[in-house]
């Protein structure tokens, strides 16, 4: 019954987690009005699984990484924005209608979408302090003593972020059949400069915040 009680809390801190749209979730739209819902909630997997991997760190409390995060942050940091900003660029200048028929005509790759989510999810390293900071604040640190409740509490999160990106990748894509290609033109290069900005926000933040 504890142990359900834990999978319960990482569901609904998994739910919590994936309704902001940052610039991966952002790309996950964009990817679900281009390609389809498929490929929107394969990369918002991805998005969860860098979730569920950053969860288990914080949950299981393994402070040498946590502490060789913050000693390199700005070099994490730095990579993963210019990291961000290079895939703003990329769908910025992306002809939707050109993408729209090359899909349809060689199919869906569904592990790309994931891995390439996963790898930019994996290049912030920084939401393991989110997950530290959410642990505390709902009263979950004391998991870390037990290593069975802690997992039950990370398998909650990685339900509950799948669970997330399954509703916004099939409301998105509801929408989808009313919008017409030439359209998206204009939703790629909004999504693509919004992804830029925060890539080049997450470079500036080092030298104007105080780290």
């Amino acid at each position: 019954m504890e142990e359900l009680y834990y999978l319960l809390k990482g569901i609904i801190v998994g739910l919590v987690v994936s309704i902001p749209l940052g610039p991966m979730g952002i790309l996950c739209v964009q990817r679900t009005l281009n390609k389809g819902k498929s490929s929107g909630f394969f990369s918002g997997m991805g998005i969860a699984t860098a979730d569920t991997i950053f969860a288990l760190i914080a949950g299981l409390g393994i402070s040498f990484i946590i502490q060789f995060l913050r000693e390199q942050q700005m070099t994490f940091q730095i990579i993963g924005g210019l990291f961000i900003a290079f895939i703003g660029v990329k769908i910025f200048i992306t002809n939707p209608v050109k993408q729209f028929k090359k899909h349809r005509r060689e199919g869906k790759n569904l592990f790309e979408d994931f891995i390439s989510i996963l790898f930019l999810a994996l290049s912030n390293p920084f939401t393991i302090f989110l997950y530290i900071a959410i642990f505390a604040g709902l009263n979950l640190h004391d998991v870390s003593s037990s290593y069975s409740s802690a997992l039950f509490v990370v398998a909650g999160i990685f339900m509950g972020t799948s669970l997330g990106w399954f509703v916004i990748s099939t409301v998105v894509n509801r929408f989808r059949t009313n919008i017409r290609l030439r359209r998206l033109m204009w939703i790629n290069r909004i999504a693509g400069l919004t992804i830029i900005l925060f890539g080049v926000f997450a470079i500036c933040s080092l030298f104007i915040l105080p780290i």
